[in-house]
């Protein structure tokens, strides 16, 4: 999809908490019109202040290639969902309740065009069942963003049972314009890909931790330097490939039956939610911080993202055209 028929086409986010105006930004900087509506009375003001700050850091991480003026003369900030009417694509982004996203669908559904996309932000709700609530189920899909929205390569696209097939592969090829590495999941499963993987590792992790094997520290050393040594440059099937399966078969063997299945959250995490623990958001996490030491950790974060899109970007563009020049034998 050209640059041009991107800016020809109208996007609306509606919820413009932390996720939503990250995702306006990602939108601005791919070169589209953007309606945010704000569905909370106050959020307004408060989302064109952060958008403006997200804007200035997408710029300084050189993501703006027609610079910031050009992405607000483009962005328009409303509360009356009437103005989403000649949105192509619709994305939805307010809190993990049903009854809340139901009455937001209703009320972009009786606005725009039968042939608008809706699509939710969703990471814990399954499309299917929120795609009943839409008067045009085929049309509607999850399409799952990380943060920082304009700076991450990841794109989750997930039909539900009614989803017109054409329209994933419609997201799929606007996430590729974007310039993100969009992932299709073929069916509707509770989590999705991204979130059944972590939350796997987040177990085995927490249940160790719990269980005195290890400590939290190290634990997060063992991930960092291991999988965060290869993970940018491969994903895990292409890690197995590269270094034969038998190995693995072996391992697998004496080890899956010695990792945890359990069903209850660990102790760790919900004595962290009785606490109120936001981590550097508010100094109360798994680990200790200061006010300098939590800013240090946010700046760090952002220009590590910014590095690993470059670096992920690199590595993959040597990858393609190292297989053109040397094609498989068959």
């Amino acid at each position: 999809m050209d640059n041009q028929k991107i800016k020809s086409m109208p996007v609306g986010v509606v919820g413009l908490g932390l996720m939503g105006s990250s995702i306006v930004v990602a939108l601005l900087a791919a070169g589209h019109r953007v309606v945010a509506l704000a569905p909370i009375a106050g959020e307004k003001e408060k989302a064109s202040r952060h958008i403006t700050d997200l804007l200035r850091h997408a710029d300084a991480s050189a993501m703006l290639s027609e610079g910031i003026a050009a992405c607000v003369s483009r962005l328009q900030l409303v509360e009356d969902y009437r103005l989403l009417a000649d949105c192509r694509v619709v994305m939805e982004c307010v809190i993990e309740d049903k009854q809340i996203k139901e009455t937001v669908y209703q009320q972009i559904a009786d606005v725009v065009s039968t042939v608008t996309i809706i699509a939710s932000n969703t990471s814990a709700i399954p499309i299917s069942e929120l795609q009943a609530l839409v008067p045009h189920p085929e049309r509607f899909l999850g399409v799952h963003w990380a943060e920082p929205a304009y700076i991450t390569r990841f794109l989750e696209i997930t039909c539900g049972n009614d989803t017109d097939p054409a329209v994933g592969q419609f997201m799929l090829s606007l996430g590729e314009a974007w310039g993100k590495e969009p992932t299709l999941l073929l069916k509707d499963v509770r989590g999705f890909i991204t979130n059944r993987l972590m939350y796997a590792v987040y177990r085995e992790a927490l249940t160790l931790v719990e269980q005195g094997h290890v400590t939290l520290a190290d634990a997060d050393k063992a991930f960092r330097y291991d999988a965060g040594s290869w993970v940018t440059m491969m994903g895990i099937f292409e890690r197995i490939t590269l270094e034969g399966g038998a190995n693995y078969l072996n391992a697998l063997t004496r080890i899956l039956p010695q990792l945890s299945n359990r069903t209850d959250v660990p102790e760790i995490m919900q004595q962290m939610v009785e606490q109120g623990a936001k981590g550097i958001h508010n100094l109360n996490g798994l680990y200790p911080y200061t006010e300098v030491s939590a800013k240090r950790w946010e700046v760090a974060f952002a220009q590590f993202n910014r590095d690993i899109y470059e670096l992920a970007a690199r590595y993959n563009a040597e990858a393609v055209a190292e297989d053109k020049k040397t094609p498989v034998s068959s």
